[in-house]
C-alpha cells in the first residue's frame, strides 16, 4: 500500500510524509512536519510546522497540533510538538508546540486523546494515557505514564499528575497528584489508591497494600504530609521502589500535594 494524499489536502513539498500514510480531504500539512509509516490524518486536520507524528497513529477529522503556544514570551523560536507510535488523537483536539522554556511538547506513546481536549505548550503527557473528552492542560503540565483522565478535567499549569493514577471528571486541579493515587470529589482531595488500575496493570497484592499503608500513615492520620512521611519511614525496615517513589514525588513537589 503506498501513501495516500487527498487532492483537496495541501501537503508542503518540505514535509516528511512515510509510508503507507492517508491524509484526508481538506487538510494541510505544513513544512517541518514529519508523519510516520502507517499513520492515518483525517479530514480537516492542521499539522502545522514542528509537528512530528509518530507511526501508527491517527489523527481524527478537525484536531490542530503544532500551532504556536498562547504564551506572550513566545518569539517565533523553533519548537515542536511531538506525537508518539501508536496514538489515537480524536475530533477537535489542539496541541501547541512548545516555547524556549522547554521546546515541545510531548505526547507519549499508545496514548488516547478524546475529542476537543487541549494541551498547551511544554507539557508532557507519558505513554498508555487516557484523557477524556474536554480535558484542558495548561502550559508545563506533566501527566505520568498509565494515568485516566476523567472528562473535563482542568489543570493548572507547572502541576504534576504522577504515574498510575485516575482523576475523577470535572476536577479543577491546581496541585501535584502523587502516583497511583485515585482523586476526585469537590474540593479536590485524594481518595485513596487506583487500586483497580494497578491491578489492570499488573501490580501485585503485596504491593498495592504497601502503597495503601503508606497513604493512610501520610495523608489520613492527621499529621502534616513532612510529619507523614517522616513518621512512615522510621517504622519501615524496607520500603517498596513503588512507595519510594510516592516518597521523593513528594519531596521534589514544588506545588504542594493533595491531601485526603
Amino acid at each position: 500500500m503506498s501513501t495516500i494524499i487527498h487532492p483537496t489536502a495541501i501537503v508542503s513539498d518540505k514535509a516528511r510524509i512515510g509510508e503507507n500514510v492517508t491524509i484526508g480531504p481538506f487538510s494541510i500539512v505544513e513544512e517541518n512536519v514529519q508523519i510516520g509509516d502507517n499513520s492515518e490524518i483525517r479530514s480537516s486536520v492542521v499539522l502545522a510546522k514542528g509537528t512530528r507524528i509518530g507511526e501508527n497513529t491517527k489523527v481524527y477529522s478537525g484536531t490542530i497540533i503544532g500551532t504556536e503556544p498562547q504564551d506572550l514570551k513566545y518569539n517565533n523560536e523553533e519548537t515542536y510538538a511531538i506525537i508518539g507510535n501508536n496514538c489515537v488523537i480524536r475530533e477537535y483536539v489542539t496541541i501547541n508546540r512548545g516555547t524556549n522554556h522547554q521546546g515541545t511538547t510531548i505526547v507519549g506513546d499508545d496514548t488516547l486523546i478524546m475529542t476537543y481536549s487541549h494541551i498547551a505548550h511544554d507539557c508532557t503527557v507519558g505513554s498508555n494515557v487516557i484523557m477524556s473528552n474536554a480535558t484542558q492542560l495548561a502550559g508545563h503540565v506533566t501527566i505520568g505514564e498509565y494515568c485516566v483522565i476523567g472528562g473535563m478535567v482542568k489543570v493548572h499549569q507547572f502541576c504534576t499528575v504522577g504515574k498510575y493514577s485516575m482523576v475523577a471528571a470535572d476536577a479543577m486541579v491546581v496541585k501535584d497528584i502523587t502516583p497511583f493515587a485515585l482523586t476526585g470529589r469537590e474540593p479536590v482531595c485524594i481518595e485513596g489508591v487506583n487500586k483497580i488500575g494497578l491491578r489492570r496493570r499488573g501490580f501485585g497484592e503485596e504491593t498495592i497494600a504497601s502503597i495503601e499503608q503508606f497513604y493512610k500513615r501520610v495523608f489520613f492520620n492527621g499529621l502534616n504530609t513532612t510529619d507523614g512521611v517522616e513518621k512512615y519511614i522510621s517504622t519501615q525496615k524496607e520500603i517498596l521502589p513503588e512507595v519510594q517513589e510516592c516518597i521523593d514525588f513528594i519531596r521534589l513537589s514544588k506545588r504542594g500535594i493533595y491531601r485526603g
